[in-house]
């Protein structure tokens, strides 16, 4: 499906991406920090709420 030069420049591709994003996230670091202070909680609500629907669509089917 894929050539041999297509799966190496993906693989390369996506390492070096992953080594920018972790080294551009630690340089902001601190920033997050201050400005994104309780952002877990609507992290946590969001999933809440898609684990509710789904308990609606068990409901719902049966």
């Amino acid at each position: 499906m894929f050539s041999t030069g297509q799966v190496i420049f993906g693989i390369v591709f996506f390492i070096v991406f992953v080594i920018c994003a972790i080294w551009v996230y630690r340089g902001d670091k601190g920033l997050h920090r201050m400005h994104y202070k309780g952002v877990y909680k609507v992290l946590i609500g969001f999933l809440l709420f898609i684990a509710f629907l789904f308990v609606i669509k068990g409901y719902l089917k049966h």
